[in-house]
């Protein structure tokens, strides 16, 4: 069985649409717990909840990785983030057969994509994300790397990585917006 996460409800059919690798795919993982991260998008929520206006594709915000042993591993890039990202959000869990000619996604574990559309075999509601990504922490599925546990270093890359994400000419005015609204010495750079 693979997984496909959507705020989208009562797909039938998962059609490929234009992605970060810039071509039209559709997304999976053959471990449930993995779609969590896409259940909300932060830089679309903040840009929602903040009035921002924003007509092109919207920019992406996954603070995360794996560890040794495959486990999910998510990150807070400042205080409460993943709180501020899924708390009160609800959204859809897909379950598909794997089609002919899905490929394995490199350098994402447990990641695969399909450049065809794939059936829905069966959907289950998330009511509240941010409980179960909770719930998939107390299981052992997941690791959340809270902001307040984070070493100078780590603070120290976060604060480089949103300026240097900022200063890109590159960066959208969407996730420009985020970067502003989350991180206060963004928001200082460009006032002063």
């Amino acid at each position: 069985m693979y997984y496909h996460a959507s705020q989208t409800g009562n797909i039938l059919c998962l059609e490929p649409r234009l992605s970060q690798h810039g071509a039209p795919l559709v997304y999976f993982s053959s471990k449930r717990e993995n779609v969590l991260v896409y259940l909300s998008n932060a830089v679309e929520k903040c840009c929602r909840e903040t009035g921002f206006s924003h007509t092109g594709r919207w920019s992406k915000w996954g603070p995360y990785g794996f560890t040794e042993q495959g486990i999910l591993w998510l990150e807070e890039y400042y205080p409460g983030a993943l709180e501020d990202t899924y708390k009160g959000v609800s959204a859809c869990i897909y379950m598909a057969d794997p089609p002919k000619g899905m490929e394995r996604l490199p350098g994402i574990t447990d990641a695969y994509v399909s450049k065809t559309p794939v059936p829905v075999l069966g959907s289950e509601t998330i009511s509240d994300a941010w409980e179960e990504i909770l719930r998939s922490e107390q299981e052992g599925k997941i690791v959340i790397c809270r902001y307040e546990t984070m070493t100078p270093a780590q603070l120290a890359w976060i604060r480089d990585t949103a300026i240097q994400e900022y200063n890109d000419p590159q960066t959208g005015p969407d996730y420009r917006h985020f970067l502003c609204c989350k991180f206060p010495f963004v928001q200082d750079l460009r006032n002063s």
